[in-house]
């Protein structure tokens, strides 16, 4: 194969999974976001064989060094779980977070609970991870899951969370990290 087609290959996937800089288009790098959850979700050793092959441990040793190690052992004791269905409604609710916060370069989930109202009614069940930085979907998605400097592990547990059937994925510019990504979790919804 002539080498400019390939060259033009590389620099097309690297484009699709670099991290998106504008709202308007970040569709794609949600929807992969979504997928990655999914597949950890669905396939929690072949994650863990992913991690262990990945190199993260740099990122995680200035934070936690046992972190990644713990997020493996988790994932190779962890069942498979049902895929989270995409959610317009809580990708709405997410991405008004990113609207709100982006540009103030603020940090935390606000007004969760407001926003999941404002767009849901009778949510029951939710959840909010945040990922701020520039990162690619799969790198948002490790970082999430090993959720080093977090003692609780909560991220994770969101994204294993056995009771979550729907997600919505919203990312966009941040004016401090440059971009962030929130993912809004919830069980059975009751339409308003």
């Amino acid at each position: 194969m002539p080498r400019a087609p390939v060259i033009s290959i590389v620099l097309t996937a690297l484009a699709l999974a670099a991290p998106t800089r504008t709202v308007a288009d970040s569709r794609r790098f949600e929807d992969v976001v979504l997928a990655q959850i999914n597949f950890a979700r669905q396939h929690p050793a072949d994650y863990a064989r992913q991690l262990e092959a990945a190199s993260v441990q740099e990122a995680v040793a200035e934070t936690e060094p046992q972190a990644l190690d713990e997020a493996i052992d988790f994932l190779n004791r962890q069942p498979s779980l049902r895929p989270l269905r995409p959610d317009p409604r809580l990708a709405a609710s997410a991405m008004d977070h990113v609207v709100e916060q982006g540009p103030a370069g603020g940090v935390g989930h606000g007004q969760f609970g407001r926003r999941l109202q404002a767009r849901l009614m009778g949510a029951g069940l939710s959840a909010e991870d945040i990922d701020y930085g520039e990162h690619s979907p799969d790198q948002v998605v490790r970082r999430l899951i090993v959720d080093a400097g977090v003692p609780n592990r909560g991220h994770r547990s969101n994204i294993f969370g056995p009771a979550f059937e729907l997600s919505g994925v919203s990312c966009g510019p941040h004016r401090v990290y440059g971009s962030m990504c929130v993912i809004d979790f919830a069980g059975a919804l009751v339409a308003r």
